[in-house]
């Protein structure tokens, strides 16, 4: 009988072994852990429940979507990349021109009902590229307004109309700024990665960033001069002051800025961060133009970057569900991103937006979405870097009564940077 239960114990030492060296271990990293982090220790934790054979492990996050990209290509020359990333949306094309990350298309091929699980042709189209699926969608974001109720009362502005006009917001800005000394009338998070909120205000307005075939720089036309002197104004006029993305949203927050514009991606955190010090309602992107007026569609997509195929198998499965219905409504519920997937939105977030109508001002403005423009060629991440310059140096005030001329420097600069042959990196 002795013999029996050793025999016995030796089995099931045996199987529990055999059942821990067939877990597969996938190493995932993401960017912006002050935005992130809790949302994928939330997924991870339900996706465990269901997937006991796959043990998911996290890397510290990226700092932002470019050291997102700039790892990964490092990474892919000394074999040290996580298994599955998640990228800014326009920075599929970069990672895909490299043939970085794998296809996707024979993994949703193979699945039963897909569409039934909210998976749809527009989630596919945001991660294609060359013709093939390499990402799927997993937090999408679109440039919206924050108002602090409270200071527009006392600047006399109605809350129940807000204006929906750069002249409006521009003109009520005024008025908060001369509530007082240390009170700002409106903030503008220009410097969010990938010259975001660059794009927006072109996009708004029917313009691109080049032209069809990607030859020539076209944000220097009617809609950039646009854009580029309502920047300015914001400045000049609206008395914006020189802080970065983080600072502004903190000042917002602490009750200091009447008019704080950035994207839905921050309702969460800094809804957190007011705490009930005011009012905060979220409004609509200003002056978008019917009928070619769009605004580029912000946020992350996943990729599988694992090249064993056990490994790409249960990355897949890590992909699906953070994609899929559950993963996308913890993710909606913890950031103040949308979730692509249909199911999610219909079901799981039904009542979510009624009680949460500043988180529905975004999916409001779907109908608007564009892809976020990825520049071609090796200099993409330089021309955004180069945009960027131009634009703080009329943020700084250094030439912020010179718009007009800061983008022709910026549209020049570009030109130099753009692939020398025509249709390059298509």
């Amino acid at each position: 009988m002795l013999k029996t239960c050793i025999t016995a114990a030796a089995i099931a030492l045996a199987a529990g072994t055999a059942q821990a060296q067939t877990k597969t271990d996938i190493v995932i990293q993401y960017p912006y852990a002050e935005l992130f982090t809790e949302t994928h220790k939330q997924i991870a934790a339900e996706f465990a429940k269901v997937h006991p054979e796959i043990n998911v492990t996290m890397r510290a996050a990226y700092d932002s979507y470019e050291d997102a990209t700039q790892k990964v290509l490092r990474e892919a020359v000394t074999n040290q990349m996580p298994d599955v990333t998640f990228q800014g949306l326009n920075r599929v094309r970069v990672l895909v021109d490299k043939s970085i990350p794998a296809p996707l298309d024979g993994y949703i091929a193979a699945e039963k009902d897909f569409d039934k699980q909210g998976f749809h042709q527009a989630m596919y189209d945001i991660g294609t590229a060359s013709g093939k699926v390499y990402a799927l969608p997993f937090a999408i974001s679109l440039p919206i307004v924050y108002v602090n109720l409270d200071l527009v009362k006392q600047a006399g502005g109605d809350p129940a109309n807000l204006p929906t006009t750069w002249d409006g917001l521009i003109e009520l800005a005024k008025k908060v700024k001369a509530l007082g000394p240390d009170i700002n009338g409106i903030t503008y998070a220009w410097d969010i990665t990938g010259n975001w909120l660059w794009q927006a205000p072109v996009f708004a307005r029917g313009g691109t960033m080049l032209n069809a075939d990607e030859t020539k720089v076209a944000f220097d036309g009617p809609e950039g001069q646009f854009a580029i002197k309502t920047l300015a104004r914001l400045v000049t006029e609206g008395g914006m002051p020189n802080l970065d993305q983080p600072s502004m949203r903190a000042t917002f927050a602490a009750g200091k800025t009447g008019i704080h514009i950035t994207s839905t991606s921050d309702l969460n955190k800094t809804t957190q961060m007011i705490g009930g010090k005011f009012a905060l309602k979220t409004h609509t992107f200003p002056d978008v133009v019917s009928p070619n007026g769009r605004l580029p569609a912000g946020g992350n997509v996943v990729m599988i970057l694992a090249k064993d195929k056990a490994k790409r198998d249960a990355a897949w499965e890590v992909v699906k569900f953070w994609t899929g219905p559950k993963g996308a409504a913890i993710m909606a519920e913890t950031t103040g991103y949308m979730p692509p997937n249909k199911i999610a939105n219909d079901v799981y977030l039904k009542d979510f937006y009624v009680k949460n109508p500043n988180n529905y001002t975004a999916v409001s403005q779907l109908a608007l979405l564009t892809k976020w423009y990825a520049f071609p060629g090796d200099n993409g991440l330089k021309i955004t870097d180069v945009i960027k310059d131009h634009l703080n140096s009329i943020v700084s005030g250094a030439r912020a009564k010179e718009p007009e001329a800061v983008l022709a420097d910026m549209a020049a600069d570009v030109q130099k940077l753009l692939p020398k042959t025509v249709g390059a990196a298509h």
